[in-house]
């Protein structure tokens, strides 16, 4: 046996409040830097290019009835559980679940791992938003015209006169309008940013687009120097990242009530359909919506939170920047389906044929739209740059989860904290090439599906279950009375108790149950692409009972013993003094 896996002897204090007397840790210098920061990770590209989607989709101004309750029955619970318990920890999410219940401990490893795996398609999609800033500041937009090298002959201009213009000498009406019409806009993105025409799918990748690896590697460039020195400097970059948003957000806002057709769109948007209350599919887009916006279960809201004073009201917090991130959600359908209106005006078409939700409305819809506009350069750099902004600072929040649960973890990390930012910024870099490439779009989608959809779902769960259960809520509370100086409201419990995880396994089955295997537009991914994304899934998963087992393994004593050990949290383990004499295996105290 090797000396790292050798048990070593150590002395460990049992003190109540786990992180209470870790003087040592870095605190926010402002109370400010911690509540932008968790609404620049919560508030990201889903809040523009998802939720007014789905509202138009599921009966109007009626879906927010369903988003609502889930938000109080389930999104915000989750996203308060896992702030108190970064606050009051003060670790990490490998430490925390090793301190909370040990055997448990693999929800740390899961979570990281998981978040590790978002990062490498994620920053792909703000490499394609930076993409389109730079190509904002031509004169003419590449992607007004249909005279350029990479339009086919299906490119058509949107104008007023569109469909009559496309009636050559001897062709009908009737054929004109049977004709396919591709928008320069879906051209620019799809055959000139990615080139996707020159790939036949994910297992025909082509050459690197080496402009677009350059735009990466900016991208992680500005990531590097944002978290390199830690909070300190993170903390001051998401003034200007969770902000600036907001004022783009209230520019295009009032830019598109006044474009003509603007009203129409936004009662597309708003206009209730109370009969789609009946079908449950809008309940669980409800509930998806939620919990992915909110994003608890990434170890993000943990990390930030752990940064917190001891004492700080982190129940204010939860529902302050939660309420930040759904009126945000609601207020980006109206800058959306204001433009949307006018694009339908502009094509003589409903409001539902331009409707779009994902990489389609921000990369296609929205970009064509702002092409047809007066000063369309600055509102597309404008545009663009919200977009930059709203996926950099949760990519901050991804990457310093990471950082933080292994520097908690392993101490060394922490010390050369410069060195492994920069390590784990080169691996990224690296492993996102792939996603550069003329097919990189495939690679995208399927990292979006399979990296973080079924696995943080059931991490969470894990999650709601030892709290609730193991850790126990009693104890739970008694921890948030001990930081806050009260005691929370019943309300708070029965949720933790039911409601959260009864939500968490409605998103679970139902996605089970509904599961497709993946494509793109018109393109069927082949089986071996869908096994290895259920494998992906699978591997963050399996750290939750691999770890346990592992536990299990290395802890002495009878099973019955380990067991109760293993569950016991890591302060209670010595129920009558302040210290016990104690060696470590694997991280954690074990009685000699």
């Amino acid at each position: 046996m090797s000396d790292k896996r050798k048990p070593k002897d150590s002395i460990v204090a049992m003190q109540s409040g786990a992180g209470k007397h870790d003087q040592e840790r870095e605190t926010w210098g402002k109370k400010a830097d911690f509540l932008l920061s968790v609404i620049g990770f919560a508030v990201d590209l889903a809040n523009v290019w998802r939720f007014p989607y789905l509202c138009y989709k599921n009966g109007g101004g009626a879906f927010l009835i369903p988003y609502l309750i889930m938000l109080a029955v389930g999104g915000i619970p989750l996203f308060f559980m896992e702030l108190a318990l970064g606050q009051y920890n003060r670790k990490g999410a490998i430490t925390c679940w090793g301190r909370i219940v040990p055997l448990l401990k693999g929800v740390g490893y899961a979570v990281v791992l998981i978040a590790f795996y978002v990062d490498f398609y994620y920053n792909i999609i703000i490499a394609w938003s930076l993409y389109f800033f730079v190509a904002s500041f031509n004169t003419v937009l590449p992607w007004t015209t249909c005279d350029n090298a990479w339009n086919t002959p299906f490119c058509r201009e949107l104008d007023d006169n569109s469909t009559i213009d496309n009636v050559t000498e001897n062709a009908s009406i009737e054929g004109a309008l049977l004709e396919p019409r591709t928008s320069p806009a879906e051209e620019y993105f799809n055959r000139a940013v990615l080139e996707l025409h020159e790939s036949s799918g994910i297992d025909d990748l082509g050459i690197i687009k080496w402009d677009m690896a350059l735009c990466l590697l900016a991208v992680y460039v500005i990531c590097y120097f944002s978290l390199w020195k830690g909070i300190s400097t993170s903390g001051k970059v998401v003034w200007f990242t969770a902000l600036f948003p907001y004022v783009v957000l209230l520019v295009l806002l009032v830019r598109g009530c006044t474009l003509p057709g603007a009203a129409e769109g936004i009662k597309f948007y708003l206009t209730p359909d109370f009969s789609a209350l009946a079908n449950a599919n809008v309940w669980v887009d409800a509930a998806t919506q939620v919990f992915f916006s909110l994003g608890p279960g990434f170890g993000v809201l943990l990390a930030f939170a752990s940064y917190n004073k001891f004492h700080n009201n982190v129940y204010r917090d939860a529902l302050l920047t939660s309420a930040v991130n759904s009126a945000t959600s609601f207020l980006s359908g109206f800058v959306i389906f204001s433009v949307l209106g006018y694009m339908a005006h502009k094509a003589h078409v409903e409001v539902k044929d331009v409707a779009a939700e994902g990489p389609g409305l921000v990369f296609i819809v929205y970009p064509e739209a702002l092409a047809t506009m007066p000063g369309s350069s600055f509102w597309s750099v404008m545009f663009f740059l919200m977009l930059l902004t709203l996926g950099l600072d949760s990519s901050f929040g991804g990457s310093e989860a990471i950082i933080t649960a292994l520097s908690d973890e392993y101490p060394t990390i922490r010390n050369h904290r410069e060195l492994f930012v920069a390590a784990l910024f080169s691996l990224y870099f690296l492993v996102g090439l792939p996603s550069c490439t003329q097919g990189g779009a495939y690679v995208v989608q399927l990292l979006d599906r399979y990296s973080a959809g079924y696995s943080i779902l059931f991490a969470v769960f894990f999650e709601a279950i030892a709290i609730s259960w193991i850790y126990g809520i009693k104890r739970f509370s008694a921890d948030i009375k001990e930081m806050l100086g009260f005691d929370i409201g019943r309300y708070w419990k029965f949720c933790w108790l039911f409601i959260a995880p009864l939500f968490i396994m409605l998103i679970i089955v139902y996605g089970l149950v509904s599961y497709e295997p993946l494509t793109y537009e018109n393109y069927k991914y082949p089986v071996w692409a869908n096994v290895f994304g259920m494998l992906l899934a699978a591997s963050s998963v399996l750290c939750i009972p691999l770890v346990a087992i592992w536990k299990l393994v290395r802890t002495p004593g009878s099973l019955a013993q380990r067991f109760h050990f293993l569950i016991t949290p890591f302060r209670d383990r010595n129920a009558a003094g302040d210290k016990i004499t104690c060696h470590e295996i694997d991280g954690t105290p074990v009685p000699l």
